[in-house]
């Protein structure tokens, strides 16, 4: 038993053996390749390095010219809400689709959005493009606008609350038509406070980058090698294509809207929008398109204005518009304070009448237990010595009347 286990431990020591001096010759095998490709690789290497060196010196000798940086372009212009691609081989249309929440809708509205999709894909009777552009919500233009609104509607807050101060000073309206002007000056208050608290909350979603949205294309094409006639001119060519681009998207636009979805052309300056955010993602998140239109370029070294004239325009801008405010501020706080006050003194001035009414209120809450009769005669009571105060009060005023004409006469 010994000597069989002993020669089965060496036939594995064997084999073991084997395999060990493979691996070492694969491996030595292996080195010899690698150490044959670095040299070749070596080799490229040096030869595309002078190929660069030589590209370098012919690139540094070649002018760029307008034309060059146009050439990597699909299109050569945009011009009367189309698209005209190189040498005006083809013509594009393009529609915006608004999008539409289909899981959000009921099972009635699904099934009649699908049959309506099925419609128009029946009705198509030349290609289309489908194109999904995602972008960063830009926050900039939304503020400025609430802030233009809110300005608005501050100065007609003020102006609200100052006519109600003018009516309340010149005691000739009534109760009632105090309340309603009072009532419309709450009413601008809280429409004030609404709107800072939009802005707020604007600014606040502004600074995550994080919200996108996805804007939805449909592009029809036209070509002109299409024609039947080719003796048309270029004018007739670009009519031709018009009419046919146009004819084609008020269709497709028609079969969307059984669908819910909304669509419409867009016009040049939309396009020119589209293919900048396409060509600049990253830059049109910060630099629009609207801002490059307006920038002004070309009036730079012209017609650009005085730097520190710019700038004291700028200081008053913000001089007058932080008066305002705190001018606006300091009538809200006055107005508020004089209402408080006004408040206190009508107060105090009732105070023996209110106390009498919720000594009432307590003794008709409690009529159960005191009977019917006693509840009576207490707020008899309670009437009784109301009616004394007053005849009290009048008899000093009198008193106080007679006491200064006797002084007079003396």
């Amino acid at each position: 038993m010994n000597n069989q286990s002993v020669d089965i431990l060496t036939y594995i020591l064997i084999f073991m053996i084997i395999i060990l001096c493979i691996l070492t010759v694969i491996f030595f095998v292996l080195k010899l390749k690698e150490k044959n490709s670095k040299k070749v690789k070596n080799n490229i290497n040096k030869k595309e390095t002078n190929k660069i060196k030589d590209k370098n010196n012919v690139d540094s000798i070649k002018e760029y010219s307008k034309e060059s940086v146009f050439s990597f372009m699909e299109f050569d212009k945009i011009e009367d809400n189309i698209i005209i691609k190189k040498e005006k081989k083809n013509y594009l249309m393009v529609i915006e689709c608004q999008g539409i929440n289909y899981d959000l809708m009921s099972g009635v509205e699904k099934a009649s959005v699908e049959q309506g999709f099925l419609q128009f894909l029946n009705t198509l009777r030349h290609p289309i493009q489908i194109y999904i552009q995602t972008r960063t919500v830009n926050l900039g233009s939304s503020i400025s606008t609430y802030k233009d609104k809110l300005k608005e509607i501050q100065d007609k807050y003020v102006k609200t609350e100052m006519d109600y101060r003018q009516r309340v000073n010149s005691q000739k309206y009534s109760k009632d038509e105090l309340t309603k002007f009072q009532f419309e000056v709450l009413k601008q208050r809280n429409l004030y406070e609404y709107g800072l608290d939009i802005i707020k909350n604007t600014e606040q979603m502004s600074f995550n980058k994080n919200i996108l949205t996805k804007q939805y294309y449909i592009v029809i094409s036209y070509y002109p090698e299409d024609l039947e006639n080719k003796n048309y001119d270029k004018e007739e060519i670009k009519n031709l294509a018009f009419s046919e681009l146009y004819t084609k998207a008020q269709s497709i636009i028609s079969s969307l809207y059984v669908c819910g979805i909304n669509g419409k052309i867009l016009d040049s300056k939309q396009l020119a929008d589209l293919l900048y955010v396409a060509y600049n993602r990253d830059e049109s998140e910060v630099y629009d398109l609207n801002k490059m239109l307006n920038a002004g370029y070309e009036e730079l070294y012209s017609t650009a204005p005085d730097v520190l004239e710019k700038k004291m325009k700028e200081i008053d801008k913000k001089i007058e518009e932080d008066a305002i405010r705190k001018a606006n501020e300091a009538v809200f706080t006055a107005s508020e304070e004089n209402e408080k006050e006004k408040n206190l003194r009508e107060k105090e001035r009732k105070i023996d009448s209110l106390i009498d009414d919720m000594a009432k209120m307590i003794i008709e809450q409690n009529e159960q237990f005191l009977g019917k009769e006693v509840t009576d005669k207490a707020k008899e009571v309670i009437d009784r010595e109301s009616e004394n105060k007053e005849k009290g009060g009048n008899d000093d005023e009198k008193k106080q009347k007679a006491t200064r004409r006797t002084r007079k006469t003396i």
